[in-house]
């Protein structure tokens, strides 16, 4: 898994990024490093929106296409207004006080009702973040380009999964992107929510196993 630019606290805090096309730029740039002609390529959340950069950027470099708890569509108007203020939130408060925010967001209700370790590791993953990085993520996403236009185009498999129940980006997105992708498949992970791989691993390294095997 690549890791972003900032994220990786070793590099400069993530105020260079301007752009989802920014990171897509570095996981191109990457793979042509690993001297990889083609990949699978797959990314949750943000990963997601990169994922859609970098196959405007080059479709020749896809295998095939993995997506999971993200969604097509650009920000609507109260989701950028939301994303400015979290960006505030960071500059002033720091990493702790979005992960306050965020984390309740992140999880499924399953997960936050039984699973507390994993709430804290969650926390503490938002909290290792450098306040740049987070910046930076943000100020990516709220000025991505909407995405809906391009998956008709899109003519890898492609396989698309989400938590049952992601808050952030819910099941019926998912559903209306398979519907408009040209190759795709559905799979739905109970008891999660945006963070699926983390709140049922077996149930989600199950279904890219399945996908990757039939390719």
């Amino acid at each position: 898994m690549p890791q972003l630019r900032g994220f990786d606290c070793t590099t400069p805090d993530g105020a260079d990024v301007h752009s989802i096309d920014d990171y897509a730029n570095d996981v191109a740039d990457l793979m042509q490093t690993l001297e990889l002609e083609r990949a699978v390529v797959g990314g949750l959340s943000l990963g997601g929106y990169v994922a859609f950069a970098l196959y405007r950027q080059a479709p020749a470099l896809f295998q095939a296409l993995i997506l999971a708890d993200t969604r097509a569509e650009a920000d609507s108007a109260e989701a950028r207004a939301n994303r400015t203020r979290l960006i505030e939130v960071v500059r002033t408060r720091g990493a702790a006080a979005v992960a306050d925010e965020m984390v309740p967001k992140l999880l499924g209700a399953t997960s936050q009702s039984t699973r507390p370790d994993l709430v804290e590791r969650v926390r503490s993953l938002v909290v290792s973040n450098q306040v740049g990085a987070i910046e930076g993520a943000l100020t990516a996403m709220m000025a991505r380009p909407d995405s809906t236009s391009l998956l008709p185009a899109i003519a890898v498999p492609a396989l698309v999964v989400v938590g049952e129940e992601d808050l952030l980006t819910p099941p019926a997105l998912s559903t209306a992107m398979v519907e408009r992708l040209p190759n795709a498949e559905l799979v739905v992970v109970p008891k999660a929510g945006h963070l699926a791989n983390f709140e049922q691993p077996d149930a989600f390294n199950a279904a890219l196993l399945r996908f990757l095997e039939r390719l």
